[in-house]
């Protein structure tokens, strides 16, 4: 059985107003810039959706965030369900079952909407990226390296593979972040994996590695409006809590190693360069509780991300979602950034 809430039975005009109670003084006094970083603000967060339902379907295990073309939000649980949001309120209007071609649930983790509506989804138990219509009917499944593939196939470690998923300006090039190193590869050194688009479908393209800070991992990875990306990385410490930093990472000059087989470092091998935005734990709190010892008590398992638009001083607005693993001790909760990207270096 699926736990239930009474949340789940409020109407939409109380899940609005829950939105800005959990959202603390932010929204209370119509603050817009709490600052975590020199880049990166906090305008208020959300609780209104832990443990709730939505038409008998638990709303949590919540691992990636989209904008759909009506400028509502898709949000995608690790449990095989993909939600429609009211990007207001965050209050579900849909939800939709996915499934494999067996008809077997999904680690879903990985989430972009194409320009023609349908979803790409990513599972980590491959892994794979699949292709699905709006109401969930599986289209289409797109090529996998070897390499990438959970062991014995390939040289991944099962629940560490597809985490992040991203279209790049102007729908061309699709690009899913490794959470974890595969075999042979130093500790550290993740891959992201393009495919680009031709006659209409997705084909293997060139291959990055990226270096995340020790002890973390890449939950998630947004395309910016300029071809840069906005990348997660995260870490969980029993007694201490979690670690979530915010980077900017620029593809130019970095090495395609889909030929090379180990990414151990050597000079040759160019890395995605990468840029600290924020590290999340040094965002003001804004009344925040945590169930579980946390750095800041604002921070939880956050897993998902997806950028909404851009504000009038001409920051990206950012939206990120924890994931609840369906736990007592951990929250579903939604976070509104502000993200001031600084300007591409020629060169």
């Amino acid at each position: 059985m699926r736990p239930r809430n009474v949340l789940a039975t409020l109407t939409a005009g109380l899940a609005a107003a829950a939105c800005l109670t959990a959202a603390g003084p932010a929204a209370a006094n119509g603050a817009t810039s709490h600052a975590c970083s020199s880049t990166v603000s906090i305008d208020r967060f959300s609780d209104a959706l832990d443990k709730t339902t939505y038409e008998g379907t638990f709303v949590g295990n919540l691992s990636a965030l989209a904008v759909d073309r009506d400028g509502s939000l898709a949000a995608l649980a690790d449990r095989s369900s993909l939600f429609g949001l009211d990007a207001g309120t965050l209050q579900p209007r849909a939800a939709v079952h996915l499934a494999d071609e067996k008809g077997t649930d999904l680690d879903s983790e990985g989430l972009a909407v194409d320009r023609d509506g349908t979803r790409l989804v990513t599972s980590e138990t491959e892994p794979s990226v699949r292709r699905y219509s709006g109401d969930g009917r599986l289209l289409d499944r797109l090529p996998v390296p070897s390499s990438l593939q959970v062991a014995p196939a390939g040289r991944a470690t099962g629940n560490q593979t597809f985490e992040g998923l991203t279209l790049l300006p102007g729908g061309r090039t699709l690009l899913a972040s490794m959470e974890d190193a595969i075999s042979g590869d130093a500790t550290g050194i993740v891959r992201f994996q393009t495919w680009t688009r031709h006659h209409g479908r997705f084909r293997l393209a060139a291959q990055y590695g990226y270096r995340t800070d020790t002890g973390l991992g890449v939950p998630e990875v947004q395309a910016t409006p300029d071809g840069r990306l906005l990348v997660l990385e995260r870490g969980f410490t029993a007694g201490v809590g979690n670690t979530v930093r915010l980077y900017l990472a620029d593809l130019r000059h970095a090495t395609d190693t889909s030929g090379i087989e180990n990414l151990t470092g050597p000079p040759e091998v160019h890395l995605i360069r990468k840029t600290l935005l924020a590290d999340i734990a040094d965002c003001p709190s804004l009344g925040a509780t945590a169930r579980q010892p946390q750095p800041n008590p604002l921070l939880d398992n956050i897993e998902g991300m997806t950028i909404t638009g851009r504000d009038r001083a001409g920051r990206l607005k950012v939206l990120l979602v924890s994931d609840d693993n369906q736990n007592a001790a951990q929250t579903t909760r939604f976070y509104r950034l502000r993200v001031r990207v600084p300007v591409v270096a020629e060169g």
